[in-house]
C-alpha cells in the first residue's frame, strides 16, 4: 500500500466505525424505549462517551492527513460526515434518557410496551458455551431461542452484528426476542445447554 493510501484507509475505517456505532446506538435507544429497558439505555449512554472519543480521533486523522489546499473541500465534507454521525449518536442518547429519567411514556407507547411479547437481555458468553467460535448464521439463535443479537461488546469495542460475526468467549451479547426464549438464550451463553448438532 502506498504511503498516500494508508492515511485514507485509516480515515475510511474510522468513518465506518463512527457510522456503525451511531446506527447501533439508534437501534439500542429505540429498543430501550419500546421495551422500557434501563439496561439498554445505560449501554447507549456508555456508547455516547465512546463515540465522542471516536469522533475526536476521526477529526484528528483527517486534519493530520497532509491534504493539499485544493483538496480541502473534500476533507471538509469528511469532517461534516463525522459531525453528522456524532449528532445521530447524541440523538440516540437523548432518546435513551427518557428511560433513564423514569419519565412516564405516552399512553400509546405504554400500550405498545404492555402488549409487547418481546424482551431485551444481555448475557456474557462463557468459555464453555457451544456458541464460542460460531458465527451468528451458524448459531441460528433466532431459530433456536427466538432471540436476535442486537449488539456485541468485545472488551471496550462494540460490534454491529453481521451473519458472519464470530462469537467469542467473554463477548457481551445484547439480544431482543420473545420472552419465552430468554432463558434458553441465557443457558446457551452460559454453557448450561448446547446447540443441537
Amino acid at each position: 500500500m502506498t504511503s498516500t493510501k494508508k492515511p485514507f484507509k485509516n480515515i475510511a475505517n474510522k468513518l465506518v466505525e463512527l457510522k456503525d456505532t451511531s446506527e447501533l446506538m439508534m437501534d439500542l435507544a429505540y429498543s430501550s424505549v419500546l421495551l422500557n429497558s434501563r439496561e439498554l439505555a445505560e449501554e447507549v449512554q456508555e456508547l455516547e462517551e465512546h463515540i465522542d472519543n471516536l469522533h475526536t480521533e476521526f477529526e484528528l486523522l483527517v486534519l493530520s492527513s497532509g491534504f493539499k489546499p485544493e483538496e480541502s473541500k473534500n476533507f471538509l465534507g469528511l469532517i461534516r460526515l463525522g459531525v453528522v454521525a456524532e449528532r445521530i449518536a447524541d440523538a440516540a442518547a437523548e432518546i435513551s434518557e427518557v428511560v433513564l429519567r423514569g419519565l412516564e411514556p405516552h399512553p400509546v407507547l405504554k400500550l405498545v410496551i404492555k402488549e409487547a411479547e418481546e424482551t431485551v437481555t444481555r448475557v456474557q458468553v462463557a468459555k464453555e458455551s457451544s456458541l464460542v467460535d460460531k458465527n451468528l448464521r451458524g448459531a441460528q439463535l433466532p431459530e433456536e431461542t427466538g432471540m436476535w443479537v442486537l449488539a456485541i461488546r468485545r472488551g471496550k469495542k462494540w460490534l454491529r452484528p453481521q451473519p458472519n460475526s464470530i462469537i467469542r468467549a467473554g463477548d457481551l451479547l445484547i439480544a431482543s426476542g420473545y420472552t419465552e426464549g430468554e432463558e434458553d438464550f441465557k443457558k446457551l451463553a452460559s454453557g448450561e445447554t448446547v446447540l443441537p448438532e
